[in-house]
């Protein structure tokens, strides 16, 4: 059916036709997907609070999205008048626009091998064969804080300033470990083309997905991805407790919801590479194998790539619920003194199993000690630091040191 309407239109526009309705189709489903997951958390959130959450709006508080997108589209959009009105606008723009834009290399489904523009087969991506498609999402991604950066300065605030400047220190931070994350699952595979490394654990099954190879890149990677997205507990750019709204503080309306969107979007991105990189993508044992050829076997492997990004959406909408915020100077320490080691030395391992031709399964052990090491110094380091606090805490005035003799 699909062939037939491309075949309808004029020779020159039918390369593009594809390509098109597969952008429409992700922007529609994003937008609906992000507007429910926003029900989603809030129903988590009052659940894991004991609360009853947003019920009043249709059975169940099933249509509250649509009270709240028809609130952001009615609602007065007010540019406050000490803003530069070109920047401030052009913000929320760039935020959204690059987060969307790095979805294009992210396959949602089973790729066609033999695709062609031309052939009538969905692509399930909207680039398809990008050879350099992890480089370009991280490319993509970092730009997102230049909408942040752009708005906090635009809106001539110190509460947005700060934030912006917390947010650009971050991104900056978190960008490197990420970045050195996913250098090893580029080396087992001999590719940076996120569907040649998810079809290579899909032809080698359950015990070839890269979670196996690389748990500590798994973490490092869901770690670093998080903080890009600054969900709590990385959201030190917009912590109402100390920036107000941080660098969004004067923005309403649509505006302020097209970060908000360009932060979910991200949320979604994240968890799809999560389930791609590390969790063989659509590949599941018996039901959906690389071979696997039967009716309705195409929609099974959506269905089963979908489900794991779906579980990571769901352990990210917890977390924001269960650890509390990082002070900066441990937000920055993490990154620099934690993450960027271990990342290093985990591409160093795996280099060390590819020069010598070792089975890759040494690096399951590799991945356990390092680990370990890091988490037997961070306990070894912090034992004089307390000590030294403890003995430099001030006798309080007017209270002895020692026990009355009765």
């Amino acid at each position: 059916m699909l062939e037939q309407l491309i075949n309808w239109f004029p020779e020159w526009a039918r390369p593009f036709i594809m390509p098109l309705l597969t952008i429409v189709i992700v922007l529609q489903v994003n937008l609906g997907v992000c507007s429910y997951l926003i029900l989603l958390e809030r129903k988590l959130s009052a659940w894991m609070q004991d609360r009853v959450g947003p019920n009043r709006v249709g059975p169940w508080g099933l249509f509250q999205p649509v009270a709240d997108m028809l609130k952001l589209l009615l609602k007065e959009d007010v540019i406050p008048g000490h803003v530069d009105k070109f920047l401030y606008v052009l913000a929320p723009g760039i935020s959204v626009f690059t987060t969307m834009l790095a979805f294009a290399v992210v396959p949602f489904g089973p790729v066609p091998s033999n695709l062609t523009p031309t052939d009538g087969q969905f692509p399930f991506i909207i680039a398809p064969g990008v050879d350099l498609g992890l480089v370009f999402i991280f490319a993509v991604s970092s730009l997102a804080v230049y909408g942040v950066i752009l708005g906090g300065w635009a809106s001539n605030n110190k509460y947005s300033a700060l934030g912006a400047m917390r947010a650009s220190a971050q991104v900056v931070s978190y960008e490197i470990p990420l970045g050195l994350s996913v250098v090893g699952l580029a080396m087992l595979t001999g590719s940076m083309n996120v569907e040649k490394i998810l079809l290579n654990q899909a032809n080698t099954g359950v015990l070839g997905w890269y979670f196996w190879y690389q748990p500590l890149a798994c973490v490092i990677f869901f770690v670093a991805a998080m903080a890009e997205a600054q969900r709590l507990p990385f959201d030190l750019s917009e912590c109402e407790q100390e920036l107000v709204g941080g660098w969004h503080t004067e923005y309403s309306a649509m505006k302020w919801g097209l970060f908000f969107l360009g932060e979910y979007t991200h949320v979604i991105t994240i968890s799809f590479l999560t389930s791609i990189l590390f969790f063989g993508g659509w590949h599941f044992p018996f039901i959906a194998e690389a071979n696997s050829n039967y009716l309705g076997s195409t929609l099974v492997k959506v269905l089963v790539l979908l489900t794991k990004s779906f579980a990571f959406i769901i352990v990210i909408q917890m977390l924001r619920w269960t650890i509390p915020r990082f002070r900066f100077d441990q937000l920055m320490g993490l990154a620099w003194k934690v993450l960027i080691p271990l990342a290093t030395l985990n591409v160093v391992c795996v280099m060390l199993v590819k020069q010598f031709q070792l089975n890759p399964w040494w690096l399951l052990p590799m991945s356990a000690g390092l680990f370990l090491g890091a988490g037997l110094i961070g306990t070894q380091a912090t034992r004089p630091f307390a000590r030294r606090v403890v003995d430099t805490v001030p006798e309080p005035h007017g209270h002895a040191h020692h026990a009355p003799a009765h």
